[in-house]
């Protein structure tokens, strides 16, 4: 007789199961008389201890393995002639009530995968993004290689300005008293790029060589100097140097040490700006994604298995604490990290592989040889020598398991763009590109 599925909530299911102890019972003396043909006991020759001895110590071990695998068999069977599949781990539990003398009994908790409905594609609303790369925008990357590679000259008539290198010395006072980091000697830094807090870059700026100001400045609440952090000090700075960036020409020398070996420039910015198209085509294609999935995410209206998210954020958990390690962070293990905090993202996460997995399923969208070969040759490009990474890739099966995953998602946003309303819509370079 089959056994009846409970329906609890959502998609938690619930089944009985039973087992005959008769059947335990057979299955623990066959595997007592298969562990005392070879079991050393203190006492007697190996493999003559009696079935007794043998019972006593072997037997409470075995029989826990012995229901353990009674359990997952008839739960497998039960699975399968429901034609159920199965979402994370089941909880079982023994069962005392209901249960006929001469078995033992015991019911499984668990949640099954949901049916996934498809949203009506031609019914999203998605983006396509483009962005322009034209001369000006090579032009601005080679300025900021140049300004990368600058050399500084000092000018003692020159008033501080954005992007000199100043030089100076510094002390800062709290109610009159000098805290631990308020105070150096000779401190460079370059003007304009955010290294300093805005009040100190601007107190800076316009100072010549032998100039001092004094000024007070508010740290942050959240500033990482904690016994600093939300006060206002006040600083006094003198300006010991003031260097111009001389930014390096465009030429044979300029291209070696980018890694032209021939310095030949016409060739160095070819390749600025393929690496360029590469980058930003990388990049337009993300966000393009991004919109896609994210329509695929707010049409989809199905539940999804809670044991499916909380794997989901355990995996997020322990990457966490590994980053966290990564960095030097001591007693990353044991650092508290609120699970919650990924919760709606791994939700998202198992929403989306559920409907894309159904997609790819209904539309055909499985990814060919071809495409992964394809997809390797074009990452190749980032590299020096592309036809080892190509190599490295197709040879090692995890690796190419990653690019068949991403040429999957891009099979994906290339169905829903063909079926969904899409606009078009050009992103800035700069702003694409995390540039001012």
């Amino acid at each position: 007789m089959q056994a009846t599925v409970e329906t609890l909530e959502g998609l938690e299911r619930q089944v009985n199961l039973v087992i005959s102890l008769d059947d335990i019972e057979k299955d623990v003396k066959t595997q007592l008389q298969r562990v005392a043909r070879t079991a050393k006991v203190q006492g007697f020759r190996p493999g003559k201890a009696p079935i007794s001895v043998i019972e006593r110590s072997h037997g409470p071990g075995i029989r826990y393995d012995v229901i353990n695998q009674k359990v997952g068999q008839e739960f497998d069977k039960i699975i399968k002639e429901a034609d159920l599949r199965v979402a994370g781990m089941p909880s079982i539990e023994p069962k005392a009530e209901g249960v006929e003398e001469g078995q033992v009994g015991f019911v499984a908790k668990f949640e099954i995968y949901p049916e996934v409905t498809l949203p009506d594609l031609s019914s999203l609303e998605v983006v396509r993004f483009t962005a322009d790369v034209g001369d000006e925008e090579i032009n601005r990357t080679v300025d900021i290689l140049r300004k990368q590679r600058a050399t500084y000259e000092a000018r003692e008539d020159r008033a501080a300005q954005n992007d000199d290198r100043i030089t100076l010395d510094f002390v800062g006072t709290i109610d009159g008293v000098e805290f631990e980091g308020g105070k150096a000697e000779n401190f460079p830094f370059l003007l304009g790029q955010g290294r300093m807090l805005p009040e100190f870059e601007e107190a800076a700026t316009g100072l010549k060589a032998g100039e001092s100001k004094t000024f007070s400045l508010s740290f942050p609440e959240d500033y990482a100097g904690k016994e600093v952090a939300g006060k206002t000090a006040e600083f006094t700075i003198t300006v010991k140097e003031v260097a111009e960036p001389v930014l390096p020409e465009v030429n044979e020398e300029f291209a070696k040490s980018l890694g032209q070996p021939e310095g030949d420039t016409e060739k160095l910015l070819a390749e600025i700006r393929s690496n360029i198209e590469r980058e930003v085509k990388n990049r337009i294609q993300g966000r393009t994604k991004g919109s896609v999935m994210d329509a695929l995410a707010n049409a989809a209206a199905f539940d999804i298995p809670k044991a499916l998210v909380e794997n989901d954020v355990q995996a997020r958990v322990a990457a966490a604490r590994e980053e966290l390690k990564q960095r030097g962070v001591p007693n990353a293990d044991q650092m508290p990290i609120p699970a919650e905090t990924f919760a709606p993202e791994s939700e998202r996460r198992v929403r989306l592989g559920l409907l894309v997995g159904e997609l790819v399923e209904q539309a055909k969208l499985q990814v060919t040889p071809e495409q992964v070969r394809t997809r390797i040759e074009e990452f190749s490009q980032n590299y020096e020598k592309p036809e080892q990474v190509i190599s490295y890739y197709l040879s090692d099966r995890q690796r190419r398991a990653e690019i068949e995953a991403v040429v999957l998602e891009d099979n994906v946003v290339d169905h829903v763009l063909s079926l969904a309303n899409v606009a078009e819509e050009t992103i800035d370079f700069d702003d694409l590109m995390g540039t001012m």
